[in-house]
């Protein structure tokens, strides 16, 4: 069942968090009240980045400085509330880009000054699960959780999102977002890459291409049995089409996607459930802009529920970044009484994801 209020719903129960997410080219404002979403406001620069194909890091600030307070002012209106009645501010402390960063925790920095309200630095990595409740209620501990995201593919053992969580497996090279930017531009289909190769996949064979599956050999399991890397297969992509396109040959871009995308996923869902089954875990949660990948969202879910093990994600406008899953994040740090930041919290853009609370 969703806690996400219906129109013209009113909850009273839980902190009433606003939250402040700038880790990347999203500036975005998410009030919650315990685990209910009442406002996630989005202000985008990602069209500023298409013709560089990636994010310009000082675009991005520069767009968080202009967006910020026009997009707090539209969460607040669409929350039905003032910024006097919030209890907390939750923001973005990092890990991500230090330009961006500092924009965001500045700007929470001022609004808890001026209110005279807490402020909590939380951990973009950790946010990308807290915010599963907002659409699933409370989350199991213990869960596992797979984050996938341009810049992460991480598996997380969680026992209490609030007090840390422990690093199972990470990348060790290209995040698996990343190999769908690299792969979507070589095969020209623009930026970002997540979802024009999912669309583009939908009419492609997804195993017209064998291609590799990271990490996965038997001598690399024993140093990275849960580490992920998609370096080598983005190379293996591009040395196929090189290789047809030298031949003359015609490449079917719907094929290469599809059989792109299944290797992808491939690895991505075999490393979370050895790893959810050797811990005994039976709750998996999939966070991150990644987590939106149809595909992938249907393979976890149809191989999890084979060995009696739950898949939870929440739905794809919570799976990209966002001030809801910032906001969710502060409001479980209230109500299970921890300690705030202090007003002095830097922004740190290497924030390891064991540090949840700045």
């Amino acid at each position: 069942m969703s806690d996400v209020l219906a129109p013209g719903e009113v909850r009273t129960d839980g902190p009433l968090v606003l939250g402040i997410e700038t880790s990347c080219d999203e500036t975005g404002i998410g009030i919650v009240r315990g685990h209910t979403l009442l406002a996630d406001a989005v202000a985008t620069s990602v069209e500023e980045h298409v013709r560089f194909g990636g994010v310009v890091p000082e675009v991005a600030s520069r767009a968080h400085l202009e967006a910020m307070v026009p997009t707090i002012e539209r969460a607040c209106e669409t929350a039905g509330i003032k910024l006097a009645d919030v209890d907390a501010i939750s923001v973005t402390s990092g890990p991500g880009l230090a330009g961006a960063l500092l924009v965001g925790v500045a700007a929470a920095k001022s609004l808890a000054w001026s209110l005279g309200k807490p402020i909590y630095g939380v951990n973009h990595l950790a946010a990308h699960v807290a915010v599963d409740q907002l659409q699933h209620g409370a989350l199991p501990e213990p869960a596992l959780a797979m984050l996938v995201s341009g810049g992460h593919s991480s598996l997380l053992k969680v026992t209490d999102i609030t007090l840390g969580v422990d690093p199972m497996g990470a990348t060790i090279d290209d995040a698996a977002g990343e190999a769908f930017d690299k792969v979507a531009r070589l095969l020209g289909l623009g930026f970002p890459g997540g979802p024009v190769i999912d669309r583009t996949a939908q009419s492609g064979n997804s195993v017209a291409i064998q291609f590799p599956r990271g990490l996965t050999a038997k001598r690399d399991l024993e140093r990275h049995r849960y580490d992920f890397s998609f370096s080598g297969l983005k190379t293996a992509v591009a040395r196929w089409v090189e290789a047809k396109q030298r031949a003359g040959e015609h490449v079917d871009v719907a094929d290469v996607a599809a059989s792109f995308q299944e290797a992808v996923c491939d690895v991505l869902v075999r490393k979370a459930l050895d790893a959810a089954v050797t811990e005994g875990i039976e709750h998996i949660v999939i966070g991150g802009g990644v987590a939106s990948n149809t595909r992938l969202r249907a393979m976890a879910t149809e191989r999890a529920a084979a060995k009696g093990i739950t898949v939870r994600v929440p739905r794809p406008g919570l799976c990209t970044d966002n001030g809801a899953m910032v906001a969710a994040l502060g409001a479980e740090m209230v109500a299970r009484g921890r300690t705030p930041s202090l007003l002095d919290l830097p922004a740190d853009s290497s924030q390891p994801v064991t540090q949840v609370l700045a």
